[in-house]
């Protein structure tokens, strides 16, 4: 347990009070969708990841499992359907409209499970 300093502020002593600092980690897309997330739908949980000095790891954890889901996904419906080095080769336009679509759906799925839950 830590001590409780204080501070004087004319007659009173006030304690200093204040949450554990953590390192800042810059974030990615998904960290600061996480964030407004649950700030906006999940107070009591952002609340208590803030005072406990774990919401910047809690964000940094979000952000690399949903960069990884992210590259799995496309990865496996890419292989599903068919997106290949030599379809990219042959019609250059074809693949990047199905990878973007790929792309698209991936991150639905991401943000579903990982962002919006």
């Amino acid at each position: 347990m830590t001590e409780i300093t204080y501070t004087r502020q004319g007659d009173y002593n006030l304690p200093n009070l204040l949450p554990p600092q953590e390192e800042p980690v810059p974030h990615g897309k998904y960290a600061l969708l996480r964030k407004k997330f649950l700030k906006e739908h999940r107070r009591v949980t952002y609340t208590n990841l803030l005072t406990s000095g774990k919401l910047n790891s809690h964000l940094a954890e979000i952000q690399q499992t949903a960069q990884r889901r992210m590259e799995q996904i496309v990865a496996q419906m890419a292989k599903n359907q068919g997106v290949t080095e030599e379809l990219k080769a042959s019609d250059q336009m074809k693949w990047v409209q199905m990878m973007s679509n790929l792309q698209n759906a991936a991150e639905e799925t991401v943000l579903a499970e990982l962002i919006y839950s």
